[in-house]
């Protein structure tokens, strides 16, 4: 009988690029069960092009008013024939999740009474990835291979990219405003680079791109036109990329691009940095004031090593 093996991870786009890892480490402990993964909409395209899942459910995050949802997924986790799950989400609604399941099935996370419990009181301060790694590790996963993204690309011949170019990745959550780097000052960086610059980001980003453009002429804007697979396959062709805390540095970071990540007071590096072949963190208390100079400085050495 195959063994079944649900995983839960349902947002956000930097948690999830963080979880690359422990998908693949899962798939290479399980290699002949049939996996499946319980998200949300934005993130089906990055899973169904990665080779870790058999299935993908979008389906995972109902709202806790919408009872014929919450039913509907209730039923439909019940009725998967699991025999563990692995929820890298461990919020408190994913948690609840574990109440969905029959008894027996095996559970690793912070979810009351589960059977591989992360059983660390100083998991928050750790990082992401170290915090995923020992949960898995306390679930009976040694192994842990480095995530092949090869798969993460796609033909942008499209855009007419420059042989050479540098990333700018301007924007970060709408809500949190103190994770951006101002616009103007990626425009004064850019005018000072020895490479074009291309700003990548959703389509709210775009007027940020026009900022930096009006900065910088010739400022190549790709904002509201890459999907996943391009982003990755844009920051495999740039020399290197500058961006806010936000999901696609991440993205990038992981695609191998070299990358130079800005942090203010709002987001600790040491638990959530992005991470890639070749990354480096420049943090300033108030990202608002940080100077264009430090900025160029901490590039040069990003490039340099």
């Amino acid at each position: 009988m195959t063994e079944r093996i649900l995983v839960i991870k349902l947002a956000a786009l930097g948690d999830f690029v963080q979880a690359f890892g422990p998908f693949a480490a899962i798939r290479a402990h399980h290699p002949r069960a049939e996996i499946t993964l319980l998200t949300t909409p934005p993130y089906a395209e990055l899973a169904e092009r990665s080779p870790w899942f058999d299935r993908i459910w979008t389906d995972g995050r109902p709202s806790w008013g919408d009872l014929p949802a919450l039913w509907r997924l209730a039923r439909r986790m019940r009725q998967g024939g699991f025999s563990r799950v692995y929820d890298l989400q461990t919020s408190s609604r994913s948690s609840r999740y574990r109440l969905f399941l029959p008894r027996g099935v095996e559970w690793s996370g912070i979810a009351r009474g589960a059977s591989h419990p992360h059983a660390n009181p100083l998991r928050d301060f750790m990082h992401t990835i170290e915090r995923q790694r020992e949960q898995l590790e306390m679930a009976g996963i040694r192994e842990f291979p480095p995530p092949d993204l090869s798969w993460l690309d796609a033909d942008i011949s499209g855009f007419n990219l420059p042989e050479r170019f540098a990333l700018l990745i301007p924007g970060a959550s709408p809500g949190r405003p103190g994770k951006r780097w101002p616009a103007e000052r990626y425009g004064e960086l850019a005018v000072g680079l020895d490479l074009p610059a291309v700003v990548v980001g959703g389509p709210a980003e775009a007027t940020l791109a026009a900022a930096i453009a009006a900065r910088a002429p010739g400022t190549i804007d790709l904002t509201g036109r890459t999907s996943y697979a391009a982003l990755g396959a844009v920051a495999r062709r740039a020399a290197y990329a500058v961006g806010n805390d936000t999901g696609p540095t991440h993205l990038i970071a992981a695609a191998g691009c070299p990358t130079l990540v800005l942090f203010g007071s709002e987001s600790d590096p040491a638990l959530c940095a992005a991470r890639g072949p070749a990354v480096a963190v420049l943090r300033h208390e108030r990202l608002a004031s940080l100077d264009v100079a430090e900025v160029r400085t901490a590039l040069a050495g990003l490039i340099a090593a």
